[in-house]
């Protein structure tokens, strides 16, 4: 990773005046420019065991020992891999068995498996030393059955009567028990003020930077209005990224008039999982969703794109299932989530393709020892789109789709980066015109090196093996690149000499 690192700075550096790149500043940061870690605290590192009481490995049911303190010890490996902001489930105090954070017991203690208050604003400390962000899980459609408010007759009128959804209507979503779970009643004056101060407390008590929302369809859309209007209010920039399980993305869409800055966006997760799951399949589908994404969202660049989560079997599994190889094919999938429009969200294990079925079999503990290939390939991809606004704020055009070869291109003011993914089986090419990019300029592949030039026709002849992809950097022609040459000269011959130089000193010895 380190030779590629520094093939990547010397192409940059070499080609400068050729191309505008602009590396972004720490200061200039929008959250379209993130690329989010996502973690299952308790599956993710044991960094404390004097926690680890009712730890049961063999349980999957069971707490497995992550902690604070395990991802503080990891905070450098994943900013190596180029991620700026770590999403983590919930945090808050939890019942028996709640290891995934979602059966709240107390909206104002950490759980105890994961460690103190302490050290979670250590945690926290530590992440923004790095120019990392945290993103906290927070709910507030239900707390765990054996919470003390349940049992409480005082509080019974902070939940919904007990019964099951039936339907889709708002009634249903709103009142209804997720997964007989006590549904609170955010219509209450006592239940919003309660949950809306708890979360203005932890951003003022650990400065964390942004909340996902859960379960977001399941509270009224007045709760999350005025909830987004008071969180904002206390820390600048603080982000919000709700939870609308739907495929519909005009519905998801209608949840945006509340405030809530993105969402994850599911109907891309569908398409998605469907396109690279094996080879020849469309792509198109993935450029549909961009441009209805843009007629739907004030600011679609604030979602979260999304390949894997906890709550769905993870894509290793489907690839396993077609007896293809997960190191190939994941890399076509993260290549697109790196150059699309949209926050890429990776979740734990996919640097290593860790595979896993329905849950709890897609939140096992962890693993670090593992084949460096995709570790090495997410941190090209994060230092190529760290480098390029056009990958991070630019408008996206799809120029070229073949039963699963596409090319795209990225405009930022006056970038343009090309993406092209070959999702077939075989050797593909795309003739792409001069007329659709810029005349006399040229392709620099940044994943591989190779330069495209037009031809004749006019047209430029983008050619890709079989389930592998380039992203290129559109910049004016200048024939041979003397520079460059003279640079790859210089170190070849050096290499040479010192060949030479071992091999007659090995002679010599031979000799005397």
């Amino acid at each position: 990773m380190f030779k590629k690192s520094i093939a990547l700075f010397l192409m940059l550096l070499l080609l400068s005046p050729l191309a505008n790149v602009q590396v972004i500043k720490a200061e200039d940061r929008k959250w379209q420019d993130e690329m989010i870690y996502f973690l299952m605290v308790d599956r993710f590192n044991n960094g404390d065991t004097s926690n680890d009481f009712q730890v049961n490995m063999k349980d999957p049911y069971a707490y497995h020992g992550g902690d604070f303190q395990g991802i503080i010890e990891k905070l450098d490996y994943l900013k190596d891999m180029g991620f700026t902001a770590i999403w983590l489930t919930p945090i808050f105090d939890n019942s028996e068995k709640g290891y995934h954070g979602y059966w709240i017991q107390d909206f104002y203690n950490t759980e105890e498996h994961f460690g103190t208050m302490d050290e979670f604003k250590e945690l926290v400390e530590e992440a923004h030393k790095r120019d990392i962000k945290i993103i906290v899980d927070f709910v507030v459609n239900h707390v765990s059955p054996t919470h003390p408010w349940v049992q409480n007759p005082e509080k019974q009128e902070w939940f919904h009567e007990k019964k099951p959804i039936l339907g889709d209507t708002p009634e249903q979503l709103e009142n209804g028990w997720l997964y007989e779970l006590p549904d609170l009643a955010q219509e209450n004056p006592e239940v919003k003020k309660y949950l809306i101060d708890a979360a203005k407390w932890w951003i003022e008590e650990t400065d964390i930077d942004g909340f996902r929302l859960d379960t977001v369809k399941h509270v009224p859309q007045s709760f999350w209005t005025e909830f987004t209007k008071e969180v904002k209010s206390v820390k600048d920039d603080f982000y919000l990224i709700g939870e609308v399980w739907s495929k519909d993305p005009q519905f998801i869409a209608s949840y945006q008039e509340t405030g809530i800055d993105g969402f994850v966006d599911y109907p891309l997760f569908d398409h998605l999982r469907n396109a690279f799951a094996n080879y020849d399949q469309s792509l198109e589908w993935l450029f549909v969703q961009w441009d209805r994404n843009k007629s739907l969202y004030e600011d679609p660049y604030l979602n979260g794109n999304f390949i894997d989560n906890h709550d769905n079997p993870r894509f290793t599994q489907d690839i396993v299932q077609n007896h293809l190889f997960p190191g190939t094919r994941w890399k076509l999938p993260l290549t697109y989530l790196y150059t699309a429009p949209g926050i890429p969200i990776i979740y734990y294990g996919t640097e290593i393709a860790m595979n896993g079925g329905n849950d709890p079999d897609n939140r096992q503990m962890m693993r670090f020892r593992a084949d460096p290939a995709l570790i090495e390939y997410i941190t090209e991809l994060s230092e190529i789109r760290s480098q390029f606004p056009s990958l991070r704020r630019g408008d996206m055009e799809l120029l070229f789709e073949e039963d699963g070869m596409a090319v795209y291109k990225r405009m930022y003011e006056d970038e343009i980066t090309v993406v092209a993914i070959n999702n077939t089986s075989e050797t593909k090419t795309a003739l792409i015109d001069v007329s659709d990019l810029q005349a006399d300029q040229e392709l620099h592949g940044l994943l591989n090196g190779e330069i495209v030039r037009s031809n004749d026709n006019r047209q430029f002849n983008i050619t890709l093996d079989r389930e592998t992809s380039e992203i290129y950097m559109l910049s004016e022609e200048k024939g041979l690149n003397i520079p460059f040459i003279t640079v790859l000269g210089v170190v070849y011959l050096g290499f040479i000499g010192f060949v030479l130089y071992v091999w007659r000193k090995g002679k010599r010895r031979k000799a005397s």
